[in-house]
C-alpha cells in the first residue's frame, strides 16, 4: 500500500522511472513506464507543442535548408530527364533496370516500418510504439511520395503515365492487368492511401488540441479545418477508437503483401537470380530491416533538436534495435540460402549468376551489402550497443546503405551477364542518376522537416495512455505529490530531488 507523501516506499514497477538506466530494467514484478520522470497529462501537452509554439530551432535549418538545396537539385536532374529523355542515365542494354528501379525499391521499403509500428504493434497492444508511431506514419507517406516518382520519370514518356492505370479511353489502351508492373501501381497506391488515412486519424485529437491553444487566427482555422469539429465527447472517443481499429486491421494485411508485389516484379520472371520463390519474404524482412533503420535515424536527431528525451527514450531504441537485429538476421539467412538455391538446383545459369555477385565485376558493391545489413546488426547482441546513441544512429545509417546496395546488387548484377557473353554489359551511373538519388533524399528530409515544425511529431493523445495516471486505479495522492516533487517535463536537465528531499 502506497502511503501519500512518503516517496521511499515508491517502486520502480509502479510507473515512477526517473533516470534510463532504471527505465532499462525489467524486473519479475512490475515493467517501469516507458516515460521518464512521472509527468503529468499537461506536461506531455506543453512538451509535445513546443516544437509548433516556440521559434524554430538551430538545427531544424541546418536540416531543412540542406534538404530543400537537395529538392531543388531533383526539380533540375528530373526536368532535364523530361527535355533530353532517359538517356541521360547510365543504362545501357543489356541493363535497362539500374538506380531508378532502385531506388523505388529502396524507397518502398523505408515505408514499411511506419505502418508496421502503428498497426501490427498496435493490434498486438505494444505500449512503446507511441512515442514514435506518429513520426513512423509521417516516414511511411514520405516514402511513398518519393517511391512513386520513379516509376512515373522511368518509362520515357512521361506525359503518358497515366497508361499505367486502367481509365477509359477513345484508343482502347488498356494495362496488362497479369504485368507484375501493375500489380505495382495498385499495391503501392492503396497502401499509401491507407496508410494516409491512418495517419491522419491518429492527428485529429491533437490537431484539436492545437487549435484549442492557438494564439493566432491563422492557426486555429488551419488546425479547426483539419480537426473536423473534435472536442473529446465520449462518443467522438468511441467512434475515434473503432475508425483506428478497422484501419489498423486493413493496413497489417498490407504490410506483408506490398513489398510482396513488389518482389513479384523480379520474381515472376525467368532471369537467374530473379526467378525465385523466396523473394517476398526475403523482401518484406528487409523492408521492416531499413524501415526501422531510418525510423532510429529521424528518432535520435528529433529527440536531440526538440529535446524529447524524456518521451523518446532509451528504452524504445533498446526494443528497435532488437527488431532489427532479428530481420537483419533473417535477411543474412535469406542470402545464404540464395546461393544454397542455386548450387542445389544444378542450374548453371543461376549458380553462376550468384557466384558472379560475390566475384565478379560488382563483388565491392556485393561485399559492402553483407557488410551493412549482415555484420553490422551484430553488434545489437549488446545491450550495450543497443542503448549507445552514438552506436544506434551510426549502425541505422549503415544499415540503411546497405539495404540500398541490396537492391542495386539484385537488380544490376542479373541483368549486366545476359545468357550470351556477347550481351554482356557494365552499368556506370552518371551524375544524373546521382542528381536523382541525392534529390529524393531531399525531397524525403524536406517534407519531414516541414512535418516536425507545423504538426504534433509525437501523439500526446497515444502517450498520455501509457501514463500510469491514465490507470482509474492509480492514487491520485502520490501522483500529484510526485509531480510537485518533481517538476514539469518541459523543464529539461535532470529529474527533481529525490524522494525524500526538499521542494
Amino acid at each position: 500500500m502506497i502511503q501519500t507523501g512518503n516517496f521511499s516506499e515508491l517502486k520502480t514497477g509502479e510507473g515512477l522511472a526517473q533516470t534510463e538506466a532504471e527505465l532499462l530494467d525489467n524486473p519479475v514484478e512490475g515493467q517501469p513506464t516507458l516515460i521518464l520522470r512521472s509527468p503529468d497529462f499537461h506536461a506531455i501537452t506543453e512538451v509535445v507543442a513546443a516544437p509548433l509554439e516556440r521559434p524554430t530551432p538551430l538545427g531544424w535549418w541546418l536540416v531543412f535548408i540542406p534538404s530543400l538545396a537537395l529538392l531543388s537539385l531533383l526539380g533540375v536532374a528530373i526536368g532535364w530527364l523530361f527535355w533530353e529523355g532517359i538517356g541521360i542515365w547510365g543504362l545501357n542494354q543489356p541493363v535497362g533496370w539500374s538506380w531508378d528501379i532502385t531506388n523505388f525499391v529502396f524507397w518502398v521499403g523505408i515505408g514499411h516500418a511506419g505502418t508496421l509500428i502503428s498497426a501490427i504493434l498496435f493490434l498486438f497492444r505494444q505500449k512503446w510504439r507511441t512515442s514514435i508511431n506518429r513520426a513512423a506514419e509521417a516516414m511511411t507517406l514520405f516514402a511513398v511520395m518519393c517511391a512513386m516518382t520513379f516509376p512515373g520519370i522511368h518509362v520515357g514518356r512521361v506525359w503518358v503515365a497515366y497508361w499505367m492505370f486502367p481509365i477509359p479511353n477513345q484508343m482502347d489502351m488498356w494495362p496488362n492487368f497479369r504485368s507484375p508492373l501493375l500489380w505495382d501501381v495498385f499495391a503501392v497506391s492503396v497502401y499509401g492511401t491507407v496508410s494516409a488515412l491512418f495517419w491522419y486519424v491518429g492527428l485529429i485529437p491533437d490537431l484539436a488540441t492545437m487549435r484549442d491553444r492557438a494564439k493566432t487566427r491563422a492557426r486555429k482555422l488551419s488546425y479547426g479545418f483539419f480537426a473536423l469539429g473534435w472536442r473529446g465527447s465520449v462518443r467522438q472517443w468511441h467512434h475515434y477508437e473503432a475508425a483506428y481499429l478497422l484501419l489498423a486491421a486493413l493496413a497489417t494485411p498490407l504490410v506483408l503483401s506490398v513489398h510482396s508485389v513488389v518482389s513479384m516484379d523480379f520474381a515472376v520472371s525467368i532471369l537467374p537470380g530473379w526467378h525465385t520463390t523466396i523473394f517476398p519474404p526475403y523482401f518484406v524482412a528487409g523492408a521492416i530491416f531499413s524501415g526501422f533503420a531510418m525510423v532510429l535515424t529521424l528518432m535520435v536527431i528529433c529527440r536531440t533538436v526538440f529535446g524529447f528525451e524524456h518521451i523518446i527514450t532509451l528504452r524504445h531504441f533498446d526494443l528497435m534495435a532488437k527488431i532489427m537485429l532479428v530481420t537483419g538476421t533473417m535477411v543474412g539467412y535469406a542470402y545464404a540460402t540464395e546461393f544454397f538455391t542455386a548450387w542445389y538446383s544444378g542450374n548453371p545459369y543461376e549458380f553462376y549468376a550468384f557466384m558472379n555477385r560475390a566475384l565478379g565485376p560488382y563483388a565491392w558493391a556485393y561485399w559492402i551489402m553483407v557488410s551493412c545489413n549482415v555484420i553490422s546488426p551484430q553488434l545489437f547482441w549488446s545491450k550495450r550497443a543497443r542503448t549507445s546513441i552514438p552506436i544506434l544512429f551510426v549502425v541505422s545509417i549503415v544499415i540503411n546503405i546497405g539495404m540500398w546496395f541490396e537492391r542495386f546488387v539484385i537488380i544490376v548484377t542479373s541483368l549486366h551477364r545476359d545468357f550470351l557473353p556477347s550481351s554482356w554489359g557494365y552499368f556506370s551511373p552518371t551524375m544524373w542518376d546521382v542528381a536523382t538519388l541525392l534529390g529524393s533524399f531531399g525531397l524525403f528530409f524536406t517534407l519531414f522537416c516541414l512535418f516536425v515544425r507545423f504538426l504534433p511529431m509525437v501523439a500526446a493523445a497515444e502517450v498520455k495512455t501509457v501514463l500510469p495516471q491514465a490507470d482509474p486505479h492509480w492514487p491520485h495522492g502520490p501522483e500529484r505529490e510526485i509531480r510537485e516533487r518533481r517538476g514539469p517535463l518541459s523543464s529539461g536537465g535532470a529529474s527533481g530531488p529525490a524522494p525524500g528531499g526538499t521542494s
